[in-house]
């Protein structure tokens, strides 16, 4: 049975690269000790083979083989335009 490939969904911050958009994911974590809610943020280089991706777009990505050094993931679909 195949594994099933991890999704994230979150806010392009540059699409200045060729087919390459950078991805801002945002996660919300309660802090271990004190309780308080923390957003978690971290960047990803996903692959956009149409250059289709704006600034400020919300994309949905989908874990991949390797496709150059840092990147690892591919937009499967623009959710919301900016």
């Amino acid at each position: 049975m195949k594994e099933q490939k991890h999704v994230l969904i979150g806010r392009v911050l540059s699409n200045r690269m060729d087919k390459t958009v950078v991805v801002e994911v945002e996660r919300k974590k309660r802090h271990p000790l004190y309780g308080k809610v923390i957003a978690m943020r971290k960047r990803y280089k996903a692959h956009d083979e149409e250059n289709a991706c704006e600034i400020g777009d919300i994309v949905e990505m989908i874990e991949s083989r390797p496709l150059s050094r840092e990147k690892r993931w591919l937009v499967t679909q623009i959710l919301e335009r900016a």
